[in-house]
């Protein structure tokens, strides 16, 4: 199975730890489209750069275009997002535009979901108290 990852990267990379974990987690037995995402050298400043992209080019654009091919090529999204992120939120939209399942996993001692996520039946939603809750959650998600 293909997966988009989704988590924040200009919205703060507090969580990449976590997301990189994560996205090893997944790793096993599924394709992570997005496992840039974990990758801890990623600052929020910076971005992530495509590997495709020409010297000079517009890197938000680019970013944009391979983003939007990845999730419409992924069976899935799973997103972590504790650290609110427009990009993400966008990207749950997206998926859901194309009927793509979205999982979103948050903290709940550290965070609260808008109801925009929350009142919307078509996402998934998974809140955890400690990391160790996440994994069983994956295994049966990706079963």
């Amino acid at each position: 199975m293909k997966i988009y990852f989704a988590g924040s990267i200009r919205g703060g990379r507090e969580d990449a730890a976590l997301y990189a974990r994560m996205i090893d987690y997944i790793k096993r037995n599924h394709t992570v489209l997005t496992e840039h995402i974990g990758n801890l050298a990623l600052s929020a400043k910076e971005g992530s750069r495509p590997k495709s992209l020409a010297e000079g080019a517009d890197v938000d654009r680019a970013i944009y275009e391979e983003d939007s091919a990845w999730l419409r090529e992924a069976d899935m999204v799973i997103a972590e997002c504790t650290t609110p992120s427009l990009g993400v939120g966008y990207e749950m939209a997206y998926a859901e535009r194309f009927g793509k399942p979205v999982h979103i996993f948050y903290d709940r001692s550290r965070t609260r979901l808008s109801a925009m996520l929350t009142g919307n039946e078509f996402f998934h939603i998974h809140p955890y108290s400690s990391e160790q809750e996440i994994y069983p959650e994956l295994d049966k998600i990706l079963k």
